[in-house]
């Protein structure tokens, strides 16, 4: 299977968090996963960063493409036709967080599995989404 890490996801897997569920992390240690990272998810670390939105500690946010690497992690570009067919996903209630619009559209458009603690996601079933938590 392939996964994909929510930024959430992403930096509790680098903390080594008790917040990841019992079926997350038996994913991320199934050797048979691949496991991605959006391109999309570190953008989303950035800008909150800039914004002052994110805390992350000691953690030097140009060291997290090194702990994915370390962690066996894949960076996943952003396509130019994932970021244009984006537009075709249906907007969802309550879901104005455009960065986990655009992860969640990729692992649609690719046949991806999200990993995220996000419930809304349901919503996102029957366009095709496939989620763990």
């Amino acid at each position: 299977m392939t996964l994909v890490l929510d930024t959430r996801t992403l930096l509790w897997s680098i903390g080594k968090s008790n917040a990841l569920s019992s079926a997350a992390r038996e994913a991320l240690e199934d050797g048979n996963n691949d496991i991605l990272i959006s391109a999309v998810s570190l953008w989303e670390i950035s800008f909150k960063l800039s914004l002052g939105t994110l805390v992350i500690g000691s953690l030097d946010v140009q060291d997290i493409p090194y702990y994915c690497k370390e962690l066996g992690f894949t960076l996943l570009p952003l396509e130019p036709l994932d970021a244009l067919a984006a537009a075709h996903l249906p907007p969802k209630a309550a879901h104005p967080d455009p960065f986990e619009q655009m992860v969640l559209y990729q692992c649609i458009r690719h046949n991806y599995t999200l990993v995220s603690p996000n419930k809304i996601l349901s919503l996102y079933r029957e366009e095709g989404l496939q989620y763990i938590w």
